[in-house]
């Protein structure tokens, strides 16, 4: 169950904001520098693990590039029974903020993935290789699909996220694995959070995942983040079957803009 809520779920729900409006913004809210850390617990207390992402940049196909890095593990005693170290990069465009190239490589336990996905928007086609099966894939994509990271950094570069009202829904796709994935979010309001930088004006989002095994309702799993210019994730909640993970903000460095707080 681990696998669920380290990066792979931290990049998946950062990523739920995608394709809010058609129009960026003209200032970019991330800058090369950015770093945050986040704190994993289960049931409130019992830590799980923690998650980076660190945005620097690179040059890919002679283009200088976003390069976005995502790091993820277990701690604790649960590291002695099922380990848990996750690998997620993106390179996207420092203007469109569309993906060119991504990188899965994760283990957990006994499951491992080691995977290239690499985009091509101009033919709508994703071309997924797999290093371990030695395996290529090619995946029809539709107009603006961005990958699990690229996805965070591609909804902090559009308007239209302060403007939403309460309920509203909005219907993404996002390439995960080799699968398109729809996915729906719900906006739920502003609440002042606790946190241990202060108290933060956030905006809460509630994404719409599937009941059953490990999450407890379809409306399981609500995200914080900051309301003002730099959209910082602040906190991630989970209901599960059984007991609740929490993914708290810890540590960050590099914001384009000052945090803003109460």
């Amino acid at each position: 169950m681990m696998r669920f809520f380290i990066l792979p779920v931290l990049a998946f729900f950062l990523s739920s904001f995608v394709g809010m409006d058609l129009q960026p913004k003209k200032e970019l809210p991330f800058d090369v520098g950015e770093y945050f850390k986040f704190k994993i617990n289960y049931s409130g207390f019992l830590s799980a693990g923690y998650a980076t992402l660190e945005l620097t940049e690179a040059t890919y196909n002679n283009k200088s590039v976003y390069y976005a890095k995502g790091y993820g593990a277990n701690s604790g005693l649960s590291k002695l029974f099922f380990k848990v170290e996750d690998h997620y990069q993106s390179y996207f465009d420092k203007e469109t903020v569309k993906p060119y190239m991504t990188v899965r490589d994760i283990s957990e336990g006994s499951y491992t993935k080691n995977q290239r996905a690499y985009f091509n928007h101009y033919t709508k086609k994703v071309l997924l290789r797999d290093l371990e099966s030695k395996k290529d894939v090619t995946v029809d994509v539709p107009v603006g699909i961005q990958d699990v990271v690229s996805s965070f950094y591609y909804l902090r570069s559009y308007k239209g996220i302060d403007n939403m009202k309460e309920g509203e829904v909005i219907d993404i796709n996002m390439f995960f694995d080799d699968e398109i994935i729809p996915f729906r979010l719900k906006y739920i309001g502003k609440e002042n959070l606790k946190t241990k930088f202060g108290t933060i004006p956030s905006l809460v989002f509630r994404p719409m995942v599937m009941e059953g095994r490990v999450f407890k309702d379809q409306e399981s799993l609500t995200i914080w983040v900051s309301a003002d210019k730099n959209k910082v994730p602040l906190k991630i909640k989970a209901s599960l079957a059984v007991g609740s993970i929490n993914a708290d903000l810890d540590e960050y460095r590099g914001l384009q803009f000052p945090l803003i707080k109460k």
